[in-house]
């Protein structure tokens, strides 16, 4: 019986679970290896399945738990980044360096994030930032969350998150004024 259940629930749920794994992880393989673990996780549990919530909703609380260990056990390795100093944009006296000084990004069409081949550079320029910043700013910004649950999930400091955040921003600014700007 269990097992026939866990098939049928398997049949109905991967493809919003795997949509849903792919939203926070933007990567196909971890997706489908998150949602292949929730299964396992599910049916090494199925016995203490009550039913007090719905089928769909026991899973995606397995998967969230799973995403939340994936960038847990990320976060806390040694980041591989370059010089990411400040001296990189600023000079001793605080102002910008001439050539990293930012640039007017409005366009005539309208809103950048609108355009589809702008999404691919930033898309690049954030998986290219270490896996603590790039979270930080998906979580922040596009994800909205708040800076207390940020630093809950990631189990950082909120003064390093504000650090994070501010070095992710000019990492990211500098990486579209050079792939998108000046492309």
């Amino acid at each position: 019986m269990t097992n026939a259940l866990l098939e049928n629930w398997v049949s109905e749920y991967t493809d919003e679970l795997y949509r849903w794994a792919y939203h926070k992880t933007s990567s196909t393989e971890m997706a489908e290896d998150l949602v292949q673990d929730t299964f396992l996780a599910a049916a090494e549990k199925i016995g203490s399945f009550r039913g007090d919530s719905s089928p769909k909703t026991w899973l995606f609380s397995i998967l969230n738990f799973k995403i939340i260990d994936y960038y847990r056990v990320k976060i806390n390795q040694p980041l591989k980044f370059e010089d990411n100093s400040l001296e990189n944009y600023f000079d001793e006296g605080g102002d910008w360096h001439e050539n990293k000084k930012p640039t007017n990004w409005l366009t005539e069409d309208g809103h950048l994030l609108d355009d589809i081949d702008f999404q691919g550079v930033l898309k690049m320029c954030l998986d290219a930032l270490p896996e603590k910043w790039s979270m930080s700013v998906k979580l922040k910004y596009l994800s909205e969350k708040s800076s207390d649950e940020i630093c809950q999930e990631l189990g950082i400091a909120t003064t390093n998150f504000w650090q994070i955040v501010h070095r992710a921003k000019l990492q990211l600014r500098n990486c579209i004024q050079k792939n998108w700007f000046e492309n």
